[in-house]
């Protein structure tokens, strides 16, 4: 293979959130953008195992606002010709089994009021005829935001690079990165298996192996995986692809169709994790075995709202180590301590869902002077001063997942 010719910027990753990165920072004017990946082709590891739902709905402003940018994009993407997202725009049922829960709900709607996201709260009957067959007699309240939705999350992958593609932006696949080259401390180059590319920035969007990545550039990253999983059963009568997305918080459960089977995905209480350290750059992560107990425990969760989730036999078990962070918060920027090292990891699996945001601010965090507090505060520098430890962080990080769907989370 021919060695890649040098670039300005190199993004490490092929999944939806390198290549939204890649495409976003071409269309802010981002010249001679190099992306590699290490597997033979897009959207491969993580990104080939994420549901696909997308959810506007947030605790803060901000994160509703990231999302809207988002769902905007999307509906931007669907309307191109050659390669689409395939964005089903059905909106999502948010539904409260306790009146906390309903509490809760309205503080969203507040929230979402103050972003400008249109929300509403419906009753049983209007959710029952969004939703034929679900059962709505004990929701304390539900939450109705009709510009949610699903969609294919290897499709927007290619969305996003085909538009990337028009701005100049080049690819290659099935190239590992092994060294990163820090000249009077700044990044100067990288090392790859087909070859040295000098560059004046790599941006991190290497997923599970995100904390690996900013290890060759010096940094300590708690960037950790944690395993989740979903399955789509076998075709139910009465299921359809446009009916919505939804959300059942009480439950830790969340679901959409798949074509005329049910996807259905929730989190775990107690939930696995890895020692990123424990697994090395040119490694994948460990396999996950089918945990069937956990499975069944969705679907019995689910029952008693849709009945046909406790007797519909399972197509398809997708299971993988999306990364969450400590504080919950993704790790997006450029480091002080290593410039030209700028992040986009730590997704707290809202990679596929917020790609479009993240690149968003990603741009924001490079190209202002004043980038908002919120953008600050996705900085890899609240890490990089120190002041964590492993055994720590990686306990707060699984605490992120299980307590997904916690109140105020």
């Amino acid at each position: 293979m021919s060695e890649l010719p040098d670039a300005e910027t190199v993004v490490v990753g092929g999944g939806a959130v390198g290549v939204a990165a890649a495409d976003a920072l071409a269309r802010a004017g981002f010249r001679d953008i190099l992306l590699i990946e290490k597997e033979p082709g897009l959207a491969a590891v993580t990104t080939a195992q994420a549901a696909g739902l997308v959810g506007q709905v947030r605790s803060s402003v901000e994160r509703v606002k990231l999302a809207m940018w988002s769902v905007a994009t999307f509906g931007e993407l669907e309307r191109q010709e050659e390669a689409r997202p395939s964005w089903r725009q059905v909106g999502s049922l948010r539904i409260a089994a306790t009146p906390e829960r309903g509490q809760e709900f309205r503080r969203l709607v507040e929230v979402a009021e103050r972003a400008g996201l249109e929300v509403a709260l419906i009753d049983r009957d209007e959710a029952a005829r969004r939703w034929p067959g679900m059962r709505f007699d004990d929701a304390e309240a539900i939450l109705w935001c009709p510009t949610d939705g699903y969609l294919q999350p290897a499709d927007l992958t290619m969305a996003y690079h085909h538009r990337a593609r028009a701005n100049g932006v080049r690819f290659a696949t099935g190239v590992r990165l092994d060294s990163i080259r820090i000249e009077q401390g700044r990044v100067a180059g990288i090392g790859t298996t087909r070859g040295s590319i000098r560059c004046e920035r790599v941006v991190n969007a290497a997923g599970a192996h995100a904390y690996h990545v900013a290890r060759l550039a010096g940094l300590e990253l708690p960037i950790v995986p944690v395993r989740h999983e979903y399955f789509i059963s076998v075709p139910v009568a009465g299921i359809r692809p446009d009916l919505p997305a939804f959300r059942l918080p009480d439950q830790t459960l969340y679901g959409r169709p798949d074509v005329n089977s049910l996807l259905l995905g929730g989190w775990e209480p107690e939930a696995l994790s890895l020692d990123p350290r424990g697994y090395g750059l040119a490694e994948a992560p460990p396999p996950i075995e089918e945990d069937w107990p956990v499975l069944s425990n969705f679907a019995e969760l689910m029952q008693p709202f849709y009945p046909p989730a406790g007797e519909a036999g399972v197509r398809r078990v997708m299971s993988g180590w999306p990364t969450f962070t400590p504080d919950g918060r993704f790790i997006i920027g450029e480091s002080s301590a290593v410039k030209g090292l700028v992040m986009a990891g730590g997704c707290n699996a809202h990679g596929v869902s917020g790609s479009a945001g993240i690149g968003r601010h990603l741009v924001e965090a490079l190209t202002d002077k004043e980038p908002s507090p919120y953008v600050r505060s996705l900085s890899p520098d609240r890490f990089a001063r120190g002041g964590w430890d492993w055994s720590k962080a990686r306990r707060q990080a699984q605490a992120v997942y299980e307590t997904y769907y916690a109140i105020g989370h």
